[in-house]
């Protein structure tokens, strides 16, 4: 049976159906570690806390990696922003971008909120959406982001045209798309290192992009379909 099974699961007690349906609820929905826990308990399965969150850390950027192959593209106005994120009694900064429709773009967890960390974040959604560069790139007035982008239309990461709008009202949008995100960090009670941090917020933010329809062929309001997409990621038998 460990031989038929997909590498990634291969000597894992649990059926990979179990472990991926713990790892899916968890990036959903607004459940700890220990909710997670309880539920299983009452069907039968005895699954300590701190082997869900194993698994989380283990799966969560497999997913995000994966499903990326499988996104529709975005549009070429873009609403960048940062949001707060408290990591081992740190603040640290959740750097998205998201395009006029809501999709997702990219994120990124930084330390600062510099020049530095606003080149970086820009060069990382650059690189992610097969060639396609933004017209124009609306900003919440924080400096840093004007200066990132001049210097990234000189080096020709971004094409000459590309505007930096500073525009509060516009980047709306983004202030919603912060809120699942958010709601799920709450829940999960903090992070203790940042790469826990990291690891469990690509699995929230591939969850968030599923959940908004952004993959290509899968419909919004299918979660039947969502749940055999995710399944045919990790290589699971229907």
């Amino acid at each position: 049976m460990s031989q038929n099974r997909p590498v990634l699961f291969r000597g894992r007690h649990f059926e990979d159906v179990i472990i991926i349906l713990c790892v899916r609820w968890y990036l959903r929905y607004s459940l700890s570690y220990r909710d997670l826990e309880e539920i299983l308990a009452e069907r039968g399965l005895s699954v300590d806390h701190v082997t869900i969150w194993r698994w989380v850390q283990r799966y969560a950027p497999l997913l995000n990696q994966r499903l990326r192959r499988e996104l529709r593209h975005p549009n070429r106005s873009w609403r960048v922003d940062e949001t707060y994120v408290r990591v081992a009694g740190h603040w640290t900064y959740l750097y998205r971008a998201v395009d006029s429709a809501g999709d997702t773009i990219d994120f990124t967890l930084s330390p600062t909120r510099d020049l530095t960390a606003a080149k970086l974040f820009l060069r990382l959604a650059l690189s992610g959406t097969s060639g396609i560069r933004p017209r124009v790139i609306n900003v919440d007035g924080h400096p840093a982001y004007a200066r990132a982008i001049a210097e990234l239309k000189r080096s020709g990461d971004l094409g000459r045209r590309c505007r930096c709008r500073p525009s509060p009202y516009l980047n709306n949008i983004i202030e919603q798309d912060h809120r699942f995100i958010k709601k799920r960090i709450a829940a999960s009670l903090g992070f203790r290192s940042a790469e826990g941090a990291w690891r469990t917020i690509d699995g929230y933010e591939a969850m968030h992009l599923i959940r908004k329809g952004q993959i290509r062929w899968l419909a919004k309001g299918d979660v039947v379909g969502q749940r055999q997409f995710i399944h045919t990621l990790f290589g699971i038998a229907a």
